[in-house]
């Protein structure tokens, strides 16, 4: 059975896509790798990348060939300073030189040696093909993007089935009756049932130490979001809406770093119409984060990157003002949990799944964690999740420019408060009355994938993409 870590769901990189920018990063390092393991590295004269199916249609807009140059650079997305980004870009297309991996200084022209065919492989949306010159021959590998950062190679044939952490947890879970299960045997809330999984392969201080992490950099991503202003990069000169409605949400009171920050929040006005912004500003200041090329933690993609934190926010600053590192740590460990479900009964890909694998899965995600946390049991956290993916079945993928942007930002506010939405509802529900069980909506999630029209699907080929045009912006 396919062995999905929490910490494979929820990864810190940079923005603004985990499938189309953080996903071909990964694979750069890959190929060095592999190349090194095969003491070819050494001998490698000349470099090129071919981009194929939506990460050709929408790689510009995504920043692909940014990610394919950093990482062919040895730049690691979740240490490299934000900062230096686009320095290190800058350099070489000034140069037409790479410091490949930091080691040898090749030849490098990124308009000719990074190509966009709109092509599609027969494998997967998302293809990519790196190819080394050595000895005056080529040496081809290719490699897919598979959504939330996650990278399979070509010869491993069935996508659903590739994955690169060899383990056993011993409690493999594929289903979401399969979980429940084991919840009943070990008499265990999910999170708990997840933590021992997660024992199996690292210590419990590195898990804390690791989600930690994680959490910090959701805060510090929502922190500067909601204390950024002016207009977003990509042509579209889209204002970040954030910080203007953190402003006269926060209104007087001060504070001096994120924790007296969050301190600060619980002394606001919290009426429906407040908590509803709260939650909103929250999403947008992590998506405007993404959209800039801002390290975020993918959630399980970087699209959909807001919705997670912002409904923890929620938590912490709404529900529960003694919420601690326990309450993270077990809604971390619950999200997680139930996007594996979905990434191995279905996809986190847009550009498989539309939309609905983005928004839906992260919606979904939040919805089952906040539903534990406020009290509901294992059988309701999964209502809560599948309440959330209901409403977002059928999602578009249709941005704007290829740009991470419009409608998606505004997407993350709107999962957000359908994830909340949902975790109510299912508290107040039987789960013996629930007709639709959440295996099913992944399996008819997965169905409604596949006979989506691939318009929607990532490729800026329809929808607003196509109504809305750079010009008119």
């Amino acid at each position: 059975m396919e062995c999905i870590s929490v910490f494979d769901m929820l990864k810190i990189g940079v923005g603004p896509s985990s499938s189309h920018t953080l996903g071909p990063w990964r694979a750069a390092e890959r190929w060095i790798k592999e190349l090194k393991q095969s003491g070819k590295f050494d001998k490698v004269e000349s470099i090129t990348v071919d981009l194929y199916g939506s990460l050709s249609l929408t790689g510009k807009g995504h920043a692909t060939d940014y990610a394919v140059m950093l990482g062919l650079s040895g730049c690691d997305p979740e240490s490299i300073p934000t900062n230096d980004i686009k320095t290190v870009v800058s350099s070489i297309k000034t140069k037409k030189e790479l410091n490949f991996n930091n080691e040898k200084n090749l030849p490098f022209d990124s308009t000719t040696q990074i190509i966009f065919n709109r092509k599609f492989l027969p494998f997967h949306s998302n293809g990519m093909r790196f190819s080394a010159t050595i000895n005056g021959r080529k040496s081809k590998s290719f490699y897919y993007s598979i959504g939330g950062g996650f990278v399979v190679k070509e010869e491993l044939k069935n996508s659903k089935r590739n994955f690169e952490i060899k383990c056993s947890f011993p409690y493999p879970i594929e289903k979401g009756t399969e979980l429940l299960q084991f919840c009943k045997i070990l008499n265990k809330p999910i999170s708990d049932v997840v933590l021992e999984n997660e024992k199996s392969i690292r210590s419990e201080n590195d898990i804390d130490f690791e989600l930690k992490r994680i959490w910090d950099t959701m805060l510090e991503c929502m922190y500067t979001g909601c204390h950024t202003e002016g207009n977003l990069p990509g042509g579209l000169n889209v204002r970040r809406r954030a910080f203007d409605l953190h402003k006269s949400l926060q209104g007087d009171n001060s504070y001096n770093n994120r924790l007296e920050w969050i301190y600060a929040i619980r002394n606001t006005e919290v009426k429906f119409r407040q908590i509803i912004k709260w939650v909103s500003c929250f999403a947008l200041a992590v998506n405007e984060v993404n959209a800039s090329l801002g390290r975020v933690v993918t959630a399980p993609t970087n699209g959909s990157a807001g919705v997670i934190p912002s409904v923890l926010m929620y938590y912490l600053v709404i529900e529960n003002h003694d919420g601690n590192f326990e309450d993270i740590k077990r809604f971390l460990l619950v999200a997680g949990e139930i996007g594996s479900i979905f990434k191995k009964g279905a996809t986190i890909s847009a550009a498989m799944g539309g939309c609905q694998a983005e928004i839906g899965v992260s919606a979904a995600m939040a919805a089952g964690a906040l539903c534990e946390l406020l009290g509901g049991s294992p059988e309701q956290v999964l209502v809560a999740a599948e309440i959330a993916m209901e409403h977002h079945l059928g999602l578009t993928c249709d941005p704007i420019g290829g740009l991470v942007q419009i409608p998606c930002i505004e997407r993350n506010a709107m999962g957000a408060i359908k994830a909340i939405n949902a975790a109510e509802l299912a508290l107040d529900t039987n789960p013996e009355h629930v007709k639709v069980p959440l295996d099913k909506v992944v399996s008819t999630m997965w169905e409604t994938a596949q006979d989506m029209s691939t318009k929607y699907k990532e490729t800026s080929e329809g929808g607003l993409a196509v109504g809305v045009h750079l010009t008119d912006c």
